[in-house]
């Protein structure tokens, strides 16, 4: 059993309240769907927002973790742990046409997490953490590849954040039409976008087939079996 999204200060939804979700399973799917995520952090007294990929454990912790890697020498990896960050991630699920350009909208799902992240020291977390990001990528991935030696570590910085604070959001369905522009001549539908894996491509130094956990994962996301 887990817990369910307890709604704070900093993620109580002010608008379209009836987009929220309260079910604490809807945040992980929004986090296992995804594959990337934006760090927003304080540097220097001004947000930085950056791109990053992201890694998930569910069994970590009581309510799950977020891990997140970069470089030791990274501002935003640096000054993290000295404060609060907000981590967002966001599915595109479709673009909803209306009859007016007011009720235009977007079929969503997006997740919003709180919390002061915790830079791993022990190198067996550190690696867990590293792996956890490798397989949300590619499952299985972290066990078909070199492990990072010493030096490789050293060089990397992994932060562990808690998925106790949340919170979740989603829109799906039609255009919200006001009723007296039903009659309108113009279309209004909404066209389905997804994200779609092309047929792996080898290195040009590689000759070999392409693995089972490879095309696997590529054939998940719609590649041409």
């Amino acid at each position: 059993m887990t817990s369910p999204l307890q709604p704070t200060a900093r993620t109580q939804l002010r608008r379209s309240k009836e987009r929220a979700a309260t079910d604490r399973e809807a945040l992980y799917d929004v986090l296992l769907d995804g594959m990337f995520c934006h760090l927003g952090v304080v540097v220097d007294g001004a947000p930085l927002v950056l791109p990053t990929a992201y890694g998930v454990d569910l069994d970590r912790g009581p309510d799950g973790t977020l891990y997140l890697h970069g470089s030791v020498a990274a501002r935003s990896v640096v000054a993290a742990p000295e404060q609060t960050i907000c981590v967002t991630i966001t599915h595109t699920d479709g673009l909803v046409l209306a009859r007016s350009a007011f009720h235009h909208s977007v079929n969503y799902r997006s997740a919003v997490i709180f919390g002061v992240p915790r830079l791993i020291t022990d190198p067996d977390e550190k690696l867990h953490g590293l792996n956890r990001i490798v397989d949300h990528l590619v499952p299985g991935r972290s066990t078909a590849v070199r492990p990072p030696n010493r030096k490789e570590l050293a060089k990397t910085s992994v932060l562990a954040l808690s998925l106790t604070e949340a919170s979740v959001k989603t829109r799906n369905g039609p255009a919200n039409d006001d009723e007296q522009d039903l009659d309108l001549p113009y279309w209004t539908g909404v066209i389905p976008l997804h994200v779609v894996a092309g047929e792996p491509e080898n290195n040009p130094d590689c000759d070999l087939l392409v693995p089972a956990h490879v095309r696997t994962r590529a054939n998940l996301m719609g590649a041409p079996s």
